[in-house]
């Protein structure tokens, strides 16, 4: 469409239509730029017995799906091709989200709150605001808001009752809390599309792992399906309670689907179902009853909303209510992040429809917050009370910083590409400040710009023209030292451009920077006022300039130097007067008019030069004027015609020439302009007819001439002679008197010459003409020259000479665009003040430009000073100046006392120093804690509260969240006194509760910006106050007393309640969050204490939401939310001296248990509905939490039984089970977070061998079972990689116990079950496990996801590098994204065959959580393209990705590779490593056909291809230097993380197949790129700059790679030890360093010092056993001994090592079982270096040796005599003694030597006489 032109022609066709269509048109052409995309049908394997397919048929194909940003779900639109070439809108960063489809149910909740925002029942609005923000927004996505925005349209609207009365202020302020709760859950799903781990290819439909069958027997008896229960609907429950089970929207009881056929879903509650999948499918996202097309059109993208919140927030901002400000700049900061995230700088660039309808909304919104700002401003002033003036001053100070920090954002100062137009409009706007700040940076930089603008060939005439104005207002400034400054700039690029050191390299573009200079004006700038200023400074630089300029033909091109001489030409008049034969400017001056070749050749054309001679004999100096004669006479001895000319040109008259025209006194120059001529006009034509009559004679003639004299006076006659030719007629009689023949015509030359005088004088365009021409010149000359006796000849050749020769110079409208005129006047002639000063005139005129026409006017100082906002600025200034400081000022108690010496106009006025003290953050936060401390009522309070709030937003606009003043305020004292009150004494009225209300608020809001600069001894303070006074302290308003609770409630006490609760979830949480940190003894038992009481509270709390009577999905909500929170680290049920954590465990997993069962089961699975999603994932991610903490707590009790779910009591009191059945449903969930939650509690509980039994016995009635399900999930290329990442971890964990071998009946565990229907057969155990795999192609699979794995960090770059330090606020958001994150921390690098998934899911350390949310790119090497289309054209506007992922599918992959490869979910290392852990037990379990496998596919090699150590060390090195905001390194980190872990679990998997098979890991093609990333990474050194967390990740890792090592030499040391060497030599002295590094981490870390000397041993043995081979050969290759002893930057860490060995030696018990490893590598070390022998001889390690065989003996001996033979200590001595035969033999010299070493003749009896 944009191809043939659809967007020109919409938007033509838009301005010709109705305006209803135009916003059709609008939307049509909007969508253009967002291209659909395809989706794939997924592939799915099926277990059933009806069918068995073949191989080649196990992929079945399923209905496309019409995607793209308008993805639409199973429907009957047609499938689109689309073009891979995608549309790029420069102005946004990201638009629109994945479209999601709705249940009627669904449509049905969003439709009743649309309704009840627009209704006019106060209460009602109320109400669904608070639904909305308690229970909406937190099941629905976000993004659901923006597809269909009416509900954001209501709340837009509602926000204009701000300047309403009647209370409906209350209603905007809960719009504007609605829509800053959406903004901060659009960012997190923003966050969240940007994670690989949850990118999935399907967004807006069902899982695709719904193949699977389910027998209804599992479920119990039928029941009604139906996601919306009818009005009759019981809930069931799990123990025994039936309640009606509200809607969810707080309004009514459930209805039927929208449809309102009570009859058609009676019907559908009969059906029987097969699977427990299908269940999501009974309420499926219909598009029947709606246009999908047509609401796509309609939805707003992000930016949209954006600027649709900047349009309606803003102006509230002037309600003068306090609270409305500080909640609307809540919002507008939440809003402008995402603006950073949707907008792009480039907007002001983009000319697409869409982006210049954003570009005026923002200049809009821009207007609108200048005079906002202005507003404020101005009502700063006496007239206003203090409370106001100071709600003003806070005002202005808040929302000017939020301008900035748009402006930032939308603006960048610096740009990629400097718009030339754009820095000279900025260039000349700052040139007014120049004179006071004198910044001469910015000076240079506009002397640049206007350089490069001249030297740009694409710029055009009116850029060059303004840069030229720039340039020239800078060299004519009125302040000395900026004109100056301004020349030398102009000289410095003068030599750049033209300097001698550009021949060596030069460049045809170098000189063109000078051609800003080159223009007449900027010439005449520079000679007529710069040559003249009085200050050396600026004449010696503006005299360089000339001079580079005149001598530097030779360094410019031909083009350059012909500019130059173009625009040198009308300035030469002014240029000449400087001319000298003295200095070198002179010369070149002079230089111009000289004829340097016989040919007439010279600098200048024949004519400039001509003109140029004879302007130097006005000059007043003589020398220049002989030079001058000398100069003119070529042109008179070469003149056209010239021996036909008088006079003669000998010797005497060229002599004269120099001094004939300088003559005594001076012409008047003046003409009658204004008197009324009487001369007819026939009278001038007879005078003239007279005087061209050549029948008339001579005297009559000449008599003609004088009355014509005498008539031109007047001005007005001039037109009438000229018209009859009379100029041209004086000429001929001038060229009949030069002639030799024309001495009678001499009579007549005086009158011509003062009529050509009047004329030329009066007329300039006939000056011009007559300029110009050459024999005209030469002809007056000559004149001159002949009648020079004559003295009225001689001054009006002179005059008239003069009047042709300065004709350029004498147009002041040529040299300033300034001077206009709109009078007919001729202006009379004028020369500037520099001609008249320097030439010998023989005119008396007026001169001109006595100062530069270009100079700008410098306001003076009492002008400036009579401004208010100056004098303000200096008043301030001067104030703080004499007291040193703002803080002394504020100090003094009697201000007006103290500056009584003062001028009146320096004195600050009560207003002012009130200001200052309101501006001032940390007299201003100390005021309000006074305030607060002294407070008398609840509004002083109040209004405390709502300016602290100011002062830390504020801290957060200006990016100083931890380091301002609200972090130094927080460390002192006060604050707890000012807010003990509150947390020591319980609320004892409704107004009270409304205070407390404000007080949490404000609390949440700095524990939340301060949680990483927090203060443990504060948050220790916190967690006592909460602790103590129990139950009568906060802790105890979480559960109230049940008559606390009743309907007898008002609606406002019920509303305060409400938020009084919703306010201390939040301030438990961020408590909890805080107390990651604190990490000493008294902190941490605080923390545990609080996390089991608070946990305690809340389960009395879930009992009593559940209860039917005060059944409320709101509570539920924060009740959930403060479990997640409280559950999230290990051991919170541990601190209780009541209650035991297992009794606490249970409490838990029972409540638990009830909701899911509640919201989720009973409901039929609820899979595709997202109301309750939040009570739901809330739940189960509490779930999962409850798990790890039950297998820490109940170590020795079956506790998996407890998880077993009853479905409900039937009449016969028979109990049915689920079982664990429950969960199954929850796998396959809309929500990819529900289903790896879910799918997270399988890994956990089957990480128990009673939890696998259980777990499949849950699942037998599912076709294919447990084993079927968690494989088709692994398997499912459109599953996002977490959710497949814990399929993973469950199957790891089945093939931990041991399964038969064979088809057996008897065993407990027979692993998976298939069954045949051709044969009617079934297979379990090791023989099913085959068939299961080979079915479903796994390997093949497995390795079509290793080639297609993503490395990035994030989906999509939102090009965050503006380093937006503001974390987000999560204002009374508690998501379920911020436990996920914590969940993503790589697991400990356990050896265990069990799943990571137990120690994954739990927060293991006080660092911070690592997660989704990535703000910045690693910048990374891509070594291909592919990436999933789906997401980057569905997600972003540019459709553009610069992360990293491996390479494309072959086309010679295999044949399900073209199925699979139509749209795949991101594959992520992480779930890489999931699967090599896999692998690994299939090894164990089946190790041949599992390495015949991994041998068929190849895997191992393209496994590990992945491993990018260059990624790493690029990562780590960021670390080191971190360049971005804290959040940014977080990410970095995780990736780190993962890729360590990745390269771990790929060592662990090789090193696995090494045990089975060597030749699996033997083949170059893998063993090079391995081998090559492996010692890159442990070359990796820890130190300086990385965490703790890092550095052990980074140590486990060096554990597998030097077992991986050690394994492989050992097992193929032949065919791998010289890929081996040859990978070590590239790095043999950083390997070195970190075995040193390994050994000094002996004692903290025994395993890596243990592996990496283990590898180092077998890897010197092999090096000795290939010496011992290779003896009689000689080796091309360098050794490792020739390595360690002859290079020369390995001698010294050999020698370090082997010292660092041997004091380990030394140091080892020889119980200790490092000790034999230590041994081993010494030994081995020393057989291969001599280096390492040299440095055991100067260690004494012999001497060290023989004195503890000496020990050992000695005690055997005394051991012998007092009790009995000591064998242990026999054999340490005989081993000793070895060793020690060893030592000599590897470091003594040869045996010539030893004899003068030793006291003994030979080691034998060196050893007996030990003996």
């Amino acid at each position: 469409m944009i191809g043939i032109g659809a967007v020109e022609f919409f938007s033509q066709l838009r301005s010709d239509v109705d305006p209803n269509l135009q916003a059709i048109i609008d939307g049509i052409v909007d969508g253009l730029f967002f291209l659909p995309s395809e989706l794939p049908s997924s592939s799915s394997v099926c277990y059933q017995a009806q069918s068995q397919p073949s191989v080649d048929q196990s992929v079945l194909p399923q209905e496309e799906l019409f995607t793209g940003y308008f993805c639409q779900s199973r429907s009957h639109l047609p499938q689109l091709e689309i073009s891979p070439k995608r549309t790029v809108v420069k102005c946004l960063k990201f638009s629109t989200f994945p479209w999601l489809t709705l249940t009627s149910t669904d449509r049905h909740v969003l439709s009743s709150n649309e309704s009840s925002l627009g209704s006019n029942n106060q209460s009602l609005i109320w109400s669904t605001c608070e639904l909305l923000q308690d229970v909406i927004m937190q099941d629905f996505p976000a993004e659901i808001f923006l597809q269909r925005p009416k509900i954001v349209q209501s709340l837009l609207s509602l926000l204009n009752l701000a300047f309403g009365g009647d209370g409906r202020h209350q209603l905007a302020l809960q719009a504007v809390s609605c829509l800053q709760q959406l903004c901060i859950f659009l960012r997190s799903r923003l966050n969240f599309h940007r994670d690989p781990s949850f990118s999935s290819s399907e967004h807006g439909t069902a899982s695709q792992n719904s193949s699977i069958s389910y027998c209804q027997e599992a479920r119990g008896a039928p029941r009604s399906q139906n996601p919306s229960p009818g009005g009759s609907s019981p809930r069931p429950s799990v123990i025994g309670r039936t309640v009606q089970r509200p809607r969810g929207d707080g309004q009514d009881w459930d209805a039927v689907s929208s449809s309102g056929n009570s009859t058609q879903a009676n019907a559908h509650s009969r059906i029987s179902l097969h699977s427990p999948f299908d269940a999501g499918h009974i309420d499926l996202p219909d598009t029947e009853n709606e246009d999908t097309l047509e609401l796509q059109m309609k939805q707003l993208s992000l930016p949209q909303f954006c600027v649709s919140i900047l349009e309606n927030a803003i102006p509230l901002l002037r309600t003068g209510s306090r609270r409305i400000t500080m909640e609307v700049l809540k919002l507008l900061v939440e809003d402008m992040s995402l603006i950073g995230d949707a907008i792009s700088e480039n907007v002001w660039e983009d000319d697409s429809l869409f982006a210049l309808e954003l570009k005026d909304k923002l200049l809009l919104v821009l207007g609108l917050l200048g005079e906002t700002i202005l507003y404020h401003k101005s009502n700063i002033s006496a007239e206003q009370p203090k409370v106001m003036l100071v709600h003003h001053r806070m005002a202005f100070i808040s929302i000017s910083l939020f301008t900035v920090r748009l402006l930032q954002i939308l603006l960048p100062v610096e740009k990629g590409d400097k718009n030339l137009s754009e820095l000279l409009e900025l260039a000349d706007q700052a040139l007014s400040s120049l004179p006071f700040h004198l910044h001469f940076p910015l000076l240079q930089e506009c002397i640049y710009i206007c350089s490069n603008i001249w030297k740009s060939a694409e710029a055009n005439s009116l850029l060059q023209a303004e840069g030229q104005k720039l340039l020239l207002r800078l060299l004519s400034h009125p302040l000395l030292n900026i004109k100056a400054e301004a020349y030398r700039c102009c000289l410095g690029v003068v030599k750049d451009c033209l300097g001698i050191h550009n021949t060596v390299k030069p460049a045809p573009s170098i000189c063109q920077g000078i051609h800003f200079l080159l223009h007449p004006k900027v010439l005449y700038e520079i000679c007529t006022f710069g040559l003249q200023e009085d200050k050396n400074e600026v004449y010696s630089t503006a005299k360089a300039i000339l001079i580079h300029l005149l001598q530097g033909r030779l360094m410019m091109e031909v083009f350059t130097w012909s500019k130059f001489i173009e625009a040198l030409c009308p300035v030469i008049p002014v240029l000449q007067g400087y001319a000298d034969t003295k200095d070198t400017l002179g010369k070149c001056i002079l230089s111009l008019s000289e004829t340097t070749s016989d040919k007439g050749e010279g600098i200048l054309l024949r004519t400039p030069r001509l003109q140029a001679a004879l302007r130097l004999l006005f000059s007043k100096k003589q020398l220049v004027r002989s030079v001058a004669a000398k100069h003119l006479a070529f042109h008179l001895l070469n003149e056209e015609g010239a021996n036909l000319k008088r006079p003669c040109l000998d010797g005497n008259v060229l002599s004269s020439i120099s001094n004939l025209l300088i003559i005594e006194g001076a012409m008047e120059l003046k003409l009658d302009d204004k008197m009324n001529s009487i001369i007819k006009e026939e009278t001038v034509e007879k005078l003239y007819d007279i005087l061209t009559s050549d029948a008339v004679d001579l005297v009559l003639r000449k008599s003609a001439a004088e009355q014509l004299v005498v008539i031109l006076e007047d001005t007005k006659m001039h037109g009438i002679v000229k018209k009859l030719g009379v100029t041209e007629k004086i000429l001929a009689y001038l060229n009949e008197c030069v002639h030799v023949d024309g001495k009678l015509m001499e009579s007549i030359v005086v009158p011509c010459l003062t009529l050509l005088r009047k004329i030329v004088c009066a007329d300039p365009t006939v000056r011009l003409s007559l300029a110009q021409q050459p024999s005209l010149l030469l002809l007056l000359f000559r004149v001159s020259l002949i009648l020079q006796s004559d003295r009225a000849v001689l001054t009006e050749t002179t005059v008239l000479l003069c009047l042709l020769l300065f004709d350029e110079v004498a147009r002041t409208e040529t040299w300033a665009d300034c001077i206009a005129s709109n009078s007919t006047e001729v202006p009379a002639f004028s020369l500037p003040v520099a001609v008249v000063r320097r030439y010998h005139l023989p005119v008396r005129i007026t001169a001109h430009h006595v100062v530069s026409p270009n100079t700008v006017v410098v306001p003076l100082s009492s002008e400036c000073l009579a401004m208010k906002p100056v004098s303000d600025m200096l008043k301030t200034a001067w104030n703080l100046s004499w007291y040193h400081g703002i803080e002394n000022l504020l100090q003094l108690i009697d201000y007006e006392k103290e500056a009584e010496t003062f001028l009146d106009s320096l004195k600050l006025s009560s207003e002012d120093i009130l200001i200052l003290k309101i501006t001032h953050t940390n007299y201003g936060l100390q005021d309000c804690l006074n305030l607060i401390v002294q407070a008398a009522s609840h509004r002083d309070v109040r209004t405390a509260l709502i300016r602290l709030s100011f002062y830390v937003l504020n801290d957060r606009l200006a990016l100083k969240c931890g380091s301002g003043p609200c972090g130094t305020t927080l460390k002192s004292f006060v604050w707890q006194k000012a807010m003990n009150r509150f947390l020591q004494v319980l609320p004892a009225s409704v107004e009270d509760e409304k205070l407390l209300v404000d007080v949490l608020r404000f609390l949440n809001k700095l524990l939340r910006e301060q949680k990483s600069n927090l203060e443990s001894d504060h948050l220790k303070w916190i967690l006592k106050s909460l602790l103590k006074n129990q139950p009568k302290s906060l802790m105890g308003l979480v559960v109230r007393p049940e008559c606390q609770v009743q309907d007898e409630m008002d609606e406002t006490q019920a509303a305060v309640r409400q938020r009084l609760d919703k306010e201390l979830i939040h301030l438990f949480n961020m408590l909890l969050v805080c107390s990651m940190s604190v990490t000493d003894r008294e902190g941490l038992e605080l923390a545990g204490s609080f996390r089991t009481e608070l946990a305690l509270k809340l389960l009395q709390c879930l009992r009593l939401t559940d209860a039917p009577h005060f059944y409320g999905l709101p509570s539920l909500e924060r009740t959930l939310q403060g479990m997640v929170h409280v559950t999230a680290l290990p051991g919170w049920s541990t601190y209780s001296a009541a209650v035991e954590p297992v009794t606490i465990c249970k409490k838990y997993l029972t409540g638990l248990l009830e909701v899911i069962s509640s919201f989720y089961v009973e409901w039929g699975g609820n899979a595709m509905s997202f109301m309750g999603k939040g009570v739901t994932k809330s739940t189960v991610l509490c779930l999962l939490h409850l798990s790890h903490e039950m297998m820490a707590q109940a170590k020795d009790m079956d506790w998996i039984s407890l998880w077993s779910l009853p479905y409900d009591n039937s009449e016969e009191q028979v109990l049915s089970h689920l079982g664990l059945a429950w969960l199954v449903p929850l796998w396959v969930d809309r929500d990819p977070e529900v289903r790896f939650t879910a799918l997270g509690i399988g890994s956990a509980l089957t990480s128990l061998e009673i939890g696998c039994i259980t777990l499949a016995e849950s699942c037998q009635n599912i076709s294919g079972g447990l084993w079927g399900t968690v494989i088709n999930i692994l398997l499912d290329q459109s599953e996002c990689s977490m959710v497949r990442r814990e399929a993973a971890f469950i199957l790891q964990n089945l093939l931990v116990i041991p399964i038969p071998t064979e088809d057996t009946k008897d065993c407990i565990w027979q692993g998976p079950c298939v069954h045949d229907e051709e044969s009617g057969l079934s297979q379990t155990g090791i023989p099913a496990l085959k068939a299961l795999l080979y079915h479903c192609q796994f390997y093949e699979h497995v390795n079509q996801m290793v080639k297609h794995c993503y490395l990035g960090c994030y989906m999509f770059d939102l090009n965050s590098y503006k380093e937006d330090k503001m974390n987000i606020e999560r204002d009374g958001v508690t998501d379920f994204d911020d436990s996920l994150n914590l969940w993503k921390a790589p697991p400990s690098q356990s050896k265990s065959s069990h799943s990571h998934s137990t120690s994954e899911t739990m927060i293991l350390s006080a660092s911070p959580s690592l997660g989704s949310v990535t703000e910045l790119q690693a910048t990374v090497p891509s070594s291909a393209s592919f990436i999933p289309e789906t997401v980057a054209d569905r997600l972003t506007a540019q459709g553009q990705s610069d992360t990293t992922i491996t390479e494309s599918p072959s086309q010679h992959d295999s044949p399900m590779s073209a199925a699979m490869s139509k749209q795949r979910a991101v594959v992520t290392p992480a779930l890489l490593s999931a699967v090599c852990s896999l692998l690994q037990n299939l090894l164990v379990v089946m190790p041949k056909d599992t390495g015949i496998a991994l041998q068929q596919t190849h895997l191992l090699t393209t496994l590990s291809s992945l491993i990018r150590a260059n990624l790493v060390e690029r990562c780590i090195l960021e670390l080191k230097a971190p360049l971005g905001h804290r959040c940014h390194t977080e990410h970095i980190k995780a990736q780190v993380l993962l890729l360590l872990q990745y390269l771990s679990s790929v060592s662990r998997l090789l090193k696995s197949c090494l045990l089975v098979d060597s030749d699996l890991v033997s083949q170059d093609e893998l063993l090079k790129p391995l081998l090559g990333s492996t010692f890159r990474i442990l070359t990796i050194r820890p130190k300086d700059g990385l965490d703790t967390e890092l550095t052990s990740a980074l140590h486990e890792t060096w554990v597998e790679s030097f077992s991986l090592l050690a394994t492989l030499l050992w097992k193929s040391g032949q065919i791998s030890f010289p890929s081996v060497t040859a990978a070590l030599a590239n790095h043999c002295t950083a390997i070195i360093d970190t075995i040193s590094d390994c050994i000094h981490l002996s004692t903290t870390y025994p395993a890596l010092y243990m592996a990496s000397l283990q590898f180092l041993s077998v890897f010197l043995n092999e090096e000795g056993r290939k010496q011992l081979q290779d003896k009689q050969n000689v080796c091309q290759n360098p050794t490792i001994s020739f390595l360690l002893d002859h290079t020369e930057e390995c001698q010294a860490p050999v020698t370090q090592l082997t010292a660092l060995i041997i004091q380990v030696f030394e140091r080892k018990s020889s119980k200790d079982v490092l000790k034999e490893v230590t041994t081993n590598a010494l030994l081995s070390l020393l057989a291969v270096s001599k280096n390492a022998q040299k440095c055991a001889l100067e260690a004494d390690l012999i001497d060290s040796c023989i004195e503890n065989m000496k020990h050992i003996q000695m005690r055997q001996s005394k051991w012998q005599l007092v009790v009995h033979p000591d064998t242990g200590a026999s054999l340490r001595f005989n081993d000793f003694r070895a060793f020690t035969n060893l030592i000599i033999s590897h470091t003594l010299p040869p045996s010539s030597l030893i004899r003068s070493q030793l006291p003994f003749p030979t080691q034998d009896c060196y050893f007996s006489n030990v003996r």
